[in-house]
């Protein structure tokens, strides 16, 4: 056996030589490429960041392009428009912005569903309408401040109330109350310009066939598409071409196919009238659809008739400590924007889980409906600021929030 190793002779060609000499010299090809750079940063925009960027802008600078006042509705739409002239992000219709304001000293964020179709946030556009709240610090702002001309932050598009195929059904029957119709009139756009395939029935609940907020538009879908109906139900007044009274389930079966999804969207009353009715109807739970669910201090001061009291907040971020006061009748996301201080949030409903802090010590009260935090939030003390009320004095630990300049 060793004779023959001795005897074994390996022949290399040249060209392998080659690559072995190749491979040698490596290291020095590479420490003279490394002298030869330039030491300038690198700056690389990758494709998938730059679409990532687009589709989920953490915030949009956007000019309020045009006003529509709806005074009949008690309500106004704004057409924003980016800044830059760029697209605007991309939406699926159903989804809402959150607008980001500064009045007085106050930061403050409120969400609103977008009532135009995604096609026209190629031109960098959208529409989002407000609704009259006497006393409401935001609407009241929007409504008699906020003219043409006048520049706005709006995040991304957020949520999840749309239509998903493999979650709906081909058919979905939305009942609306007041501004809840503006998800829904997106949607209907949306069927319109082909961008959403399925049937959309709509039950819309108004006082009066003049408080009908958005009539003339979704009239003037109706005849152009046969996927969208609409079935006004009038609360205070019987008109032939109209239902009249309220949204029930046998008002419901009257109108919806053998097999359908329920969205709903409206005020607290509509929510609470409704939980009724879907009990009635019996739908399983995969097909009913809830846009968010706002809080207000009725949750929690209706149910054992609590007179308001105010506690101390105290807010710690990072290395800045504020002590305010807190309402009993407000949630602590409120009172810490009164106090001008800037704290991140989003949906205000308790589902995006933005605006999640950490609470140190002292109790609070989260109505049951919005308590979307994880197991492990609970576990460790964390909550959300927007859907949490002061039972007592109370430390939280706090992100910061931001305002980009112009």
């Amino acid at each position: 056996m060793k004779e023959k190793l001795q005897k074994l002779k390996v022949k290399i060609s040249s060209f392998k030589l080659k690559d072995m000499l190749s491979f040698k010299n490596l290291p020095l090809r590479r420490d003279k490429a490394i002298d030869a750079a330039s030491d300038k940063d690198i700056n690389t925009s990758f494709p998938i960041n730059n679409n990532a960027r687009e589709l989920h802008p953490p915030v949009q600078l956007m000019v309020i392009s045009r006003i529509i006042e709806r005074e009949t509705a008690g309500a106004r739409s704004l057409l924003l428009k980016k800044a830059d002239g760029t697209g605007a992000a991309w939406f699926r219709a159903g989804q809402y912005v959150s607008v980001k304001l500064k009045i007085g000293e106050s930061y403050v964020t409120r969400p609103y569903s977008i009532s135009s179709s995604p096609r026209l946030t190629k031109d960098g556009k959208l529409y989002i309408t407000v609704k009259e709240n006497p006393g409401g610090f935001v609407s009241d702002y929007i409504m008699s401040k906020l003219k043409e001309g006048d520049k706005v932050l709006v995040s991304g598009p957020e949520g999840q109330f749309y239509h998903d195929s493999l979650r709906d059904s081909k058919n979905v029957v939305a009942v609306a109350g007041g501004s809840g119709i503006t998800p829904f009139l997106s949607m209907a756009y949306a069927i319109r310009d082909g961008i959403e395939d399925f049937d959309l029935t709509i039950l819309y609940g108004s006082r009066t066939e003049d408080s009908i907020l958005f009539k003339s538009e979704l009239d003037s879908i109706l005849e152009e598409t046969d996927n969208v109906r609409v079935i006004h139900v009038l609360s205070d007044e019987r008109k032939e071409g109209f239902e009249s009274g309220y949204i029930t389930a046998d008002l419901i079966r009257k109108y919806a196919p053998d097999d359908y999804s329920l969205f709903i969207c409206g005020p607290e009353a509509l929510y609470r009238f409704m939980e009724g009715v879907v009990r009635e109807l019996g739908l399983p739970a995969r097909r009913v659809r809830r846009e968010i669910i706002g809080v207000s201090g009725k949750m929690v001061s209706s149910k054992d008739d609590r007179p308001e009291t105010f506690h101390d907040l105290t807010v710690i971020q990072g290395p800045e400590t504020f002590h305010i006061k807190a309402s009993s009748r407000e949630t602590l996301l409120v009172a810490i924007e009164r106090a001008g201080i800037m704290a991140p949030a989003k949906c205000r409903s308790g589902e995006c889980g933005w605006c999640r802090s950490k609470l140190i010590s002292g109790d609070v009260i989260i109505p049951e409906q919005n308590d979307r935090r994880r197991r492990m939030d609970k576990t460790t003390g964390h909550i959300h600021p927007c859907v949490t009320f002061p039972a007592g004095d109370i430390v939280l630990e706090v992100p910061r929030g931001d305002m980009p300049d112009d």
